[in-house]
């Protein structure tokens, strides 16, 4: 299973020195990076800063800039952290889990998605 995902941002990380770096790692997220993320100060401050202090847990890399931190993430252009985002979201996502059965009118065997969840 594949844990670590390389990406490109589409504009990069620029520093002071006006070099740019674009290409990364994220890692699958883990409920302790969502606990602590949301138990961070500046989250409890304004619940909006939750994305960036997450985002700086699950990028591992950035073309060998020593650490990923808030501060760099809060630096990086809207594209590049909206890019960040949707891809956090489709790694860490599931499918719905699906069951195979057979029609009880035609016989045809057919995928129906479960929900664990109750509505109505």
């Amino acid at each position: 299973m594949t844990t670590v995902y390389d990406f490109e941002l589409p504009r990069g990380y620029t520093d002071e020195r006006g070099g740019v770096y674009k290409k990364g790692k994220m890692r699958l997220a883990t409920a302790g990076d969502e606990l602590t993320a949301a138990r961070d100060p500046r989250v409890l401050n304004n619940p909006a800063y939750l994305t960036v202090v997450l985002l700086s847990r699950v990028v591992t890399e950035l073309d060998g800039i020593d650490s990923v931190t808030a501060t760099l993430i809060e630096r990086l252009y809207t594209a590049d952290l909206m890019f960040l985002q949707d891809m956090y979201q489709r790694i860490n996502d599931i499918e719905a889990p699906v069951m195979r059965m057979k029609c009880p009118h035609c016989g045809e065997e057919i995928e129906a998605p479960l929900n664990f969840t109750r509505e109505g």
